[in-house]
C-alpha cells in the first residue's frame, strides 16, 4: 500500500509540473500575440480555469504527501515504550525529539547492561577454565585427553613426567606421545575406534634409558556414537605401579618359598639320612679289592653322593633359616674376602673383578651376608660366556637418602658383561632349583634372595641398559638413620 501511494503522488506531481510548464508556454504564446483584448481574454480565462482545477487537488494533496513521513514519525513516537510521557499540549516536534531521546537513552542503557553481562560471562568462563586447569594439574595421576583424530588436547604434569615429554606435548599424535608404551597406544586406538572402556588395565612401558616400567591405566571414551561405536575422544589416566608390581611379585615369591620350604624340609632330612648311608657304602666299596673299572665306578658313586649331600645341605640351609647374628659389617672388606675366596674361579674363567662407589657400614649377619655375596659373585662370573671379549664383574655401591621408601638405603649393584637374562628368566631367577647353567642346583640365588629379605632389604635382577650387555643384580639394605 505505501508503495502504491508513493507512485500516485509521483504521477500527480509530474502532472502538476507539466501543467505549470504548459501554462508558461501558453502565457508565452499569449504574450507574443497581437495585443487584441478580445482574443487574449478567453485564452487567459481558459488557461486560468484549467490551471485552477488541476492545481487545487495538487495543492491539497502535496502538503499531505510532504507531511506523511513526519506523521508516521509522530505515530511511532506515541507507540514507543517510554516511561515518562509529555503532559498536556506540547509541540509535536519537541514530543518526537524527547521520545526518541528517551528511546536512545534506553538503548544505551541496555547496551551497557549487555556489555556488563558479556563481561561477567567472559569472567565466569575464564574462571571456569582456570579452575579446570588447576584441577587437571593437581590430579596426582597422569591425565591425557585425546580428540577423535588421536591428537592430545590436555596433558597434566604427572603425565608428562611418566611419558617423558615436554611442555609442548599437547598437539602430538598418540603414536608419538605414547611411543614408550605400545600396549597403551593400542588401548587408546581401540577405544577411539570402538568406544570400549578399559578399566584398571596393566601395561608395560620403558623409560628413556631402557628400564622396564609397569603402568596402571584406565582409558575411557568421550561421547561414543551409538551407530558407529566410534568415540569423539578418549580420556586416559596413568599411574606408575612399578614398585607395586615388584612388591606383589616379591610377596608371591616369598609365599611360594615359604610353602616350598615347609613342605620339603622334612623330605630333605630323610634324603640326607639316606645319602649318609649311601656315602658309607661308597666308601666301603672303595676299600674293597676291585679292578680298575670297579674302583672308577666306586669313585664316581662317591662323588655323586657328595654332590647330592651338598645340594641337600644347601636346601636345608635355605628352607630352615637361622636367627640373625647382627653386627656392624663393612661391605668393602666383605667384598674383598669374597673376591679372595673366589679368585680361583675368576682366574679360571679369565674374569676381572672391581669395586667402586660409596659404601657405609650396615648392621647385618656377616656370615649369611657373606654367603649371599659369594653366590651373587660366583653367578656373575659364570654368566660370562667364553666367547665374550669383555670379561668384567663390577660391584658398585651407592647411598639413597630421603626416598619414598623411607630412611636411608645402601645399594650394591653387581653387574657382569654376560649375555643378560630373558624376560622369562627374570621372572623365575629367584625360584629354587631354577638355573640357566648346565651345572648347578638353582639354590644360590634363591638363598641370596632370602638372606637379603631377612635383613629387611630387597634383591632384584635386571639387564644392563644402553649399549652395555649383561645382567645386574641390585641389593638394597637399610641403613640406620642415626648413623648417617
Amino acid at each position: 500500500m505505501p508503495r502504491y501511494e508513493n507512485r500516485v503522488q509521483l504521477v500527480l506531481a509530474l502532472v502538476v509540473g507539466l501543467l505549470l510548464v504548459a501554462n508558461l508556454f501558453t502565457l508565452t504564446l499569449v504574450a507574443m500575440t497581437p495585443p487584441d483584448r478580445s482574443v487574449r481574454a478567453p485564452v487567459l480565462f481558459a488557461v486560468f480555469t484549467v490551471t485552477l482545477l488541476v492545481s487545487l487537488p495538487g495543492i491539497f494533496l502535496l502538503p499531505r504527501w510532504l507531511v506523511r513521513p513526519y506523521r508516521r514519525l509522530v505515530g511511532e513516537a506515541e507507540r514507543a515504550p517510554v516511561a515518562a510521557r509529555p503532559e498536556g499540549a506540547r509541540d509535536e516536534t519537541e514530543f518526537v525529539l524527547e521520545t526518541f531521546q528517551a528511546v536512545v537513552a534506553q538503548l544505551r542503557a541496555q547496551q551497557r547492561e549487555l556489555e556488563q553481562l558479556s563481561a561477567q560471562a567472559s569472567a565466569r568462563a575464564a574462571s571456569a577454565e582456570m579452575f579446570n586447569e588447576r584441577v587437571v594439574a593437581s590430579v596426582p595421576s597422569g591425565l591425557v585427553a585425546f580428540d577423535a583424530r588421536g591428537i592430545a588436547t590436555i596433558i597434566n604434569p604427572p603425565a608428562r613426567a611418566l611419558l617423558e615429554t615436554g611442555a609442548d606435548a599437547a598437539g602430538q599424535h598418540l603414536k608419538t606421545l605414547l611411543r614408550l608404551s605400545p600396549e597403551l597406544t593400542g588401548l587408546v586406538e581401540r577405544c577411539l575406534q570402538t568406544g570400549e572402556l578399559y578399566r584398571r588395565e596393566e601395561v608395560s612401558a620403558t623409560t628413556g634409558d631402557g628400564r622396564a616400567r609397569r603402568l596402571g591405566v584406565t582409558v575411557a571414551p568421550v561421547d561414543p556414537q551409538p551407530a558407529s561405536g566410534a568415540a569423539r575422544g578418549a580420556l586416559c589416566l596413568l599411574t606408575d605401579i612399578t614398585e607395586v608390581a615388584q612388591l606383589r611379585e616379591a610377596v608371591a615369591l616369598k609365599r611360594n618359598l615359604e610353602s616350598l620350604g615347609e613342605m620339603s624340609a622334612g623330605l630333605a632330612h630323610e634324603f640326607k639320612n639316606a645319602l649318609a648311608t649311601l656315602h658309607g657304602y661308597a666308601q666301603l666299596l672303595q676299600n674293597l679289592e676291585l679292578d680298575e673299572r670297579g674302583r672308577g665306578a666306586a669313585s664316581a658313586l662317591l662323588q655323586e653322593v657328595r654332590n647330592l649331600t651338598q645340594m641337600v645341605t644347601a636346601f636345608l640351609n635355605f628352607a630352615r633359616p637361622q636367627p640373625l647374628q647382627l653386627s656392624e659389617v663393612s661391605l668393602p672388606e666383605l667384598l674383598a674376602d669374597c673376591a679372595a675366596e673366589l679368585q680361583p674361579v675368576y682366574d679360571e674363567r679369565r674374569v676381572a673383578f672391581s669395586v667402586s662407589g660409596e659404601f657405609r657400614e650396615v648392621r647385618a649377619d656377616e656370615l649369611m651376608l657373606r654367603q649371599a655375596l659369594l653366590n651373587l659373585l660366583r653367578n656373575a662370573a659364570e654368566a660370562i660366556d667364553e666367547m665374550r671379549a669383555e670379561r668384567l664383574v663390577n660391584a658398585h655401591g651407592s647411598v639413597e637418602t630421603g626416598n619414598s621408601s623411607g630412611g636411608d638405603w645402601l645399594v650394591l649393584s653387581i653387574a657382569d658383561t654376560g649375555t643378560g637374562l630373558t624376560p622369562s628368566e627374570l621372572q623365575r631367577i629367584f625360584i629354587p632349583f631354577f638355573t640357566t647353567k648346565t651345572k648347578g642346583h638353582g639354590i644360590g640365588l634363591a638363598l641370596a634372595h632370602r638372606v637379603v629379605a631377612e635383613h629387611g632389604g630387597t634383591l632384584s635382577a635386571a639387564n644392563r641398559t644402553g649399549e652395555e650387555a649383561g645382567a645386574v643384580f641390585t641389593l638394597r639394605l637399610p641403613l640406620e638413620t642415626s648413623r648417617a
